[in-house]
């Protein structure tokens, strides 16, 4: 297998782009990507997107967007996993570069959510559940989180504020990230004044759906330009797990088991621990899953994730920094895409170039995005050094 280095990023602010299609977003993060690694012509484009076929009509989503692009004959395909779509794509991708079968590839992740009404997306996110037993019964995404909160705080007697750290901790960061979807910073006392969206869950625990595109360009370190400006950011490690669909039919719906496998094989790869990342970009869809998140990667015990969030812990100079640019919350959910964002965003903090929101002296970036209720758990390892250093 070759080392596989991250060349290139770009990216759309995440918000309602009224005013662009779902090509005219793909297209402005591909052209921001070819510009960042210049010389670097992609054989392959693979793109993460979720709900396209359901809300913009629109399949064929790697044909389209190779053609809008100028990418001529191009190999091109669709990658779907729900919300660990844009995960995916990147996974795929990885696979083809290391194996040598690709020479350069180009990862998309695109989601065009603002066009339809709220009921019809929130239907739509539900294609992630279940048909035959979970939403075919009303059960949507929002709902499903809502219950597992409930439960979380009923067995672990968590106060009902208790994870508000996760939303200050996010709009915090997202202060500082000129593509987050909300830019300012709130207060614990906002968070406990919020109104219920599905209670427990208010309305800071729960993220925006959003547009948004968001690319890299993946190649082998030896195939970079001599006069490459960056540096490079390795793929130390990638893994994907998954479990079962419907949550009822789980031993503990508190146990995201497929996002601890992943996390463990992503590590083993990249010959790490997770503790000794620098960074984790988590997927906090809803803040029930920060908590299960981080207590799946072996971050804190059941039922003590939560606690992390407490008194800065998971801030840019906390112990270990979290959605270091706002993460779904704050940046923005933009579905299928997120996974994609989340590698830029690490990406950024291992050249150094993160701004305002850098981790001081990271080197290794632990991602995570989950499909559903963590049916799908896609981890990867970034790192500013290759696996053999």
């Amino acid at each position: 297998m070759h080392e596989v280095v991250i060349a290139g990023i770009g990216q759309t602010r995440v918000g309602e782009h009224w005013e662009m299609s779902i090509r005219e977003l793909a297209g402005t993060a591909i052209e921001a990507v070819l510009k960042d690694a210049p010389g670097i012509q992609p054989e392959a484009l693979y793109v993460g997107n979720m709900l396209a076929a359901t809300l913009s009509r629109q399949s064929q989503l790697g044909s389209l967007i190779a053609d809008y692009a100028g990418l001529e004959n191009v190999e091109a395909t669709t990658v779907e996993a729900g919300g660990a779509s844009g995960a995916m794509a990147l996974r795929v991708a990885y696979l083809a570069v290391a194996s040598g079968a690709i020479e350069a590839a180009l990862v998309l992740g695109v989601e065009k959510l603002s066009d339809q009404l709220p009921g019809e997306t929130e239907a739509a996110f539900a294609t992630n559940l279940d048909a035959d037993f979970e939403a075919v019964h009303g059960l949507t995404m929002t709902a499903q989180a809502a219950m597992l909160m409930r439960r979380y705080l009923h067995e672990y007697d968590v106060p009902q504020d208790g994870f508000a750290g996760f939303a200050v901790n996010a709009h915090a960061n997202g202060a500082g990230n000129p593509n987050a979807m909300f830019q300012r910073a709130i207060k614990p006392e906002t968070y406990a004044r919020a109104g219920m969206v599905a209670e427990p869950l208010n309305m800071f625990d729960v993220a925006p759906p959003a547009d948004g595109a968001a690319a890299l360009l993946l190649t082998r370190p030896d195939l970079l330009p001599d006069d490459f400006e960056h540096s490079p950011v390795y793929i130390g490690g990638s893994s994907v797990v998954t479990d079962k669909l419907a949550l009822h039919n789980r031993e503990n719906p508190l146990n995201l088991e497929a996002a601890r496998l992943s996390v463990e094989r992503a590590c083993a790869q990249a010959d790490i621990q997770p503790k000794d990342a620098d960074l984790f970009e988590l997927f906090d869809a809803y803040s029930i899953y920060s908590a299960l998140s981080l207590e799946a990667a072996g971050l804190a015990e059941a039922g003590q994730g939560w606690q992390l969030a407490q008194n800065g812990g998971i801030g840019i100079d906390g112990e270990l920094p979290v959605t270091t640019f706002g993460g779904l919350k704050a940046r923005g959910n933009p579905g299928g895409a997120t996974g994609v964002y989340q590698a830029i965003e690490a990406t950024l903090q291992l050249r150094h170039k993160a701004g305002d929101n850098q981790v001081p002296g990271a080197k290794t970036a632990l991602i995570q995005s989950l499909g559903g209720p963590g049916s799908t758990a896609i981890t990867h390892v970034l790192q500013s050094y290759p696996s053999d250093a």
